[in-house]
C-alpha cells in the first residue's frame, strides 16, 4: 500500500468520524414520506405465471447441463424465473404479519404463547409465498445487508429511537429486521429480528442447498431459528421445511414438504409440523398438519389441519 495512502490513514484514525475519508455524508433518508418504495414492485407482469414452454429452447440448454442430484449453485438460471428481489428480502416476508408476532408477547398462559407462536410461524410461509408463483430470489452476494421495519399494528407510535437498532430510523415501538450474507460457499443468510417494546427478539440462519431432480427442483433449508420472549425468559427453536418448484417444463410452482418442529426449553411445550407433497396420482397440494403438545403428555392439546396457503382449522382440547 501507498506510504502517503497509510499516513493519511493513521492521521484520520485520531480525529473524528466525520474527518475519515471513507465516511458517507449522502445517506439516503429512509424516512422521507415522499419516497414510496413500495411502488417499485407495482408490476403486474412480475406475479403472472409464466408458461416456460414459450422459452423452450432456452430450458433445453439450461436441462442439457444438468443430471440428476446435480447442485444448482453453479448453474446461471435465465433471468424469466428471478424474483426482482434478493434471498434476504424474501427472509423479511417472516413478518408480514407482525400482529401475530405481536401476539405471542401478550400471552399469559404457556398454552397460548404456543399457539401464538405456532400461528406466527405457519404465516410466515403465506407471507413469503402468496401466490403459485414459482420464481427464485437473486442470491445475496457476500457481505450484502438488507434491513427494514414495520409499523406496529397495536402499539402506539413513538418518536424515540432505538438505540444500536439494525435500523437507525427505527423507534422503539417497530418491528425491525436486519439479514446479511454471512458465508458465499456453502451460501448462509443469517436474520435478525426485534420488536423493543415488545420484547421479542429473533435469530437464524439457513442455509439453501438445491438440487435437480428431473421435472423438479427441491431446495433444503439447513438451519435453525430461535424466537426468544425476553420477559418471560422463553427460546422457541424450530426450523423450516424443504421448498419445490414443481413443473419446470410447463408452469412452474412451489410446495413444501417435511417435518419440522418447535420446542421451547423452558416450558417443554413443542409442536410436531408436517407439510405434504402433492402425490404424483392425486391429493392436495400445499397440505400440513400441527400437533402442539403440553409437558409430559402423549396427546396434543391442539392440532391444527388444512393448506398453508389457504385456509387451517385449529382444534383445541383445553382440558388439563
Amino acid at each position: 500500500m501507498n506510504n502517503g495512502i497509510v499516513n493519511q490513514l493513521n492521521n484520520s484514525s485520531t480525529g473524528e468520524a466525520d474527518d475519515f475519508p471513507y465516511v458517507l455524508h449522502n445517506e439516503p433518508q429512509f424516512t422521507d414520506p415522499g419516497v414510496n418504495f413500495d411502488t417499485l414492485y407495482e408490476d403486474d407482469a412480475e406475479d403472472e405465471l409464466e408458461d416456460t414452454r414459450e422459452h423452450g429452447s432456452v430450458i433445453m440448454h439450461l436441462l442439457s447441463q444438468l443430471s440428476v442430484g446435480m447442485d444448482l449453485t453453479k448453474i446461471v438460471l435465465p433471468t424469466y424465473i428471478l424474483e426482482r428481489r434478493s434471498l434476504l428480502e424474501m427472509y423479511a416476508d417472516f413478518m408480514s404479519f407482525p400482529d401475530l408476532f405481536e401476539r405471542i408477547a401478550d400471552c399469559e398462559l404457556a398454552d397460548d404463547r404456543m399457539l401464538a407462536v405456532v400461528r406466527w410461524y405457519l404465516s410466515t410461509f403465506y407471507g413469503g409465498r402468496r401466490s403459485g408463483l414459482a420464481k427464485k430470489p437473486y442470491n445475496p452476494i457476500l457481505g450484502e445487508v438488507f434491513a427494514c421495519c414495520w409499523k406496529s399494528p397495536s402499539v402506539k407510535a413513538s418518536d424515540e429511537k432505538v438505540a444500536d437498532g439494525p435500523v437507525p430510523t427505527a423507534t422503539v415501538n417497530q418491528i425491525t429486521f436486519v439479514g446479511e450474507q454471512v458465508s458465499h460457499h456453502p451460501p448462509v443468510s443469517a436474520f435478525y429480528v426485534e420488536h423493543p417494546s415488545k420484547k421479542l427478539q429473533l435469530n437464524g440462519h439457513i442455509w439453501t442447498k438445491s438440487k435437480f431432480l428431473g421435472l423438479s427442483i427441491a431446495v433444503h433449508n439447513v438451519g435453525q431459528t430461535c424466537l426468544s420472549v425476553l420477559e418471560r425468559g422463553e427460546e422457541y427453536l424450530f426450523d423450516f421445511p424443504n421448498g419445490y418448484g414443481r413443473s419446470i417444463l410447463t408452469t412452474p410452482w412451489v410446495e413444501f414438504g417435511g417435518k419440522c418442529s418447535i420446542r421451547c426449553e423452558k416450558t417443554s411445550y413443542h409442536a410436531d409440523i408436517e407439510f405434504s407433497t402433492k402425490t404424483f396420482y392425486s391429493g392436495k397440494a400445499h397440505c400440513l398438519k400441527v400437533e402442539v403438545y403440553r409437558p409430559a403428555e402423549k396427546s396434543p392439546y391442539a392440532t391444527i389441519r388444512g393448506q398453508w396457503n389457504g385456509v387451517m382449522h385449529i382444534k383445541t382440547n383445553q382440558t388439563v
